[in-house]
């Protein structure tokens, strides 16, 4: 294999890695692209002292430190501040480099043997409970829980001891253990129930059906919409939003399954004036046996096209 294509059979994992530790699809892909040209400029430096994986991981990672230096951490509204009651008095949108964004799972490696541990640490909560932590300790943590590079190897990334990483490691995993939610509070509901769940939750969205809706949602259910700020918990004031703001009736919207971070997800078409359906939000739920205990329904039209949805859909029949 040439360097070339060394080069390229990691670029979808170090999109994965630079988008947790950055909270962003789109500064993702740019720092990949910047590693790469890092790369590129530097291949006379590379003397096969370390394997290319690892060099590119070291380039990767000091591009993120660098971005993370003038930027400000990408958080949920639910980390931000408490929760609204009054689904009519919404906060103005904040700017979107404020917000986590969703992750395509079509971007994510395909290689079954790490495919389930790769879905685990791409999970929303879990991207979001990284941002927490200090850009040096999000790597250390990346790096040897989820990418698997030996500490001896982090620490010449980082031009320290392996003493050092291994301190910096156990105070990331005990810090992300107090953010993240449980294990077990990623398990999704088995098969039928969690088909019959997704099913349900189109529908309902689609129909506007709040009895429905109530009947999915769990009694602590959490709605957050990025960029909007305000946020809602518990299912009454859940619904108390969805009832003031989906049109009622059929024909409104359309629901299209995708996924996204591992986990399923919907695209929110809204027709238009027009009568053509129209991007509107990207839904990430959250599964539980007890049902849907919480809604990432990010208003960003412009996500689809990474997730391979046309921005615009003819009404059908």
């Amino acid at each position: 294999m040439n360097l070339e294509d060394e080069f390229a059979q990691y670029r979808g994992d170090l999109v994965a890695y630079c988008y947790r530790m950055l909270g962003s699809l789109h500064d993702a892909e740019d720092a990949v692209q910047e590693t790469y040209l890092r790369a590129w400029r530097g291949i006379a430096e590379f003397e096969q002292r370390s394997s290319v994986k690892t060099w590119l991981y070291r380039i990767a990672t000091r591009v993120c430190l660098n971005a993370l230096k003038h930027s400000s951490r990408r958080m949920v509204p639910s980390a931000i501040g408490a929760p609204g009651t009054d689904p009519h008095a919404l906060e103005a949108r904040a700017p979107e480099a404020t917000w986590l964004e969703p992750f395509p799972d079509v971007m994510l490696s395909a290689d079954p043997a790490s495919l389930v541990g790769t879905r685990q640490s791409m999970r929303l909560a879990m991207v979001a409970a990284l941002q927490h932590l200090p850009a040096r300790q999000r790597a250390v943590l990346i790096l040897r829980d989820v990418v698997a590079l030996p500490a001896a190897e982090v620490a010449d990334l980082f031009e320290t001891t392996t003493a050092a990483v291994n301190s910096s490691l156990q105070r990331a995993r005990t810090q992300i253990a107090e953010l993240a939610p449980a294990e077990e509070e990623f398990r999704e509901p088995d098969e039928p129930r969690r088909r019959a769940l997704l099913d349900q939750y189109a529908r309902a969205l689609e129909t506007a059906d709040l009895t429905a809706l109530k009947g999915l949602l769990t009694q602590d259910a959490r709605w957050e919409m990025p960029p909007v700020p305000t946020w809602f918990s518990g299912r009454e004031d859940v619904l108390r939003l969805l009832a003031a703001k989906l049109r009622p009736g059929h024909g409104h919207r359309i629901m299209v399954e995708t996924s996204a971070n591992g986990q399923p997800a919907f695209a929110m078409y809204m027709r238009g004036r027009d009568g053509a359906f129209h991007a509107h939000q990207l839904h990430v739920p959250t599964l539980t046996r007890d049902g849907v205990s919480a809604v990432l329904a990010f208003h960003r039209g412009d996500l689809f096209p990474h997730f391979g949805l046309s921005i615009d859909r003819a009404a059908e029949g």
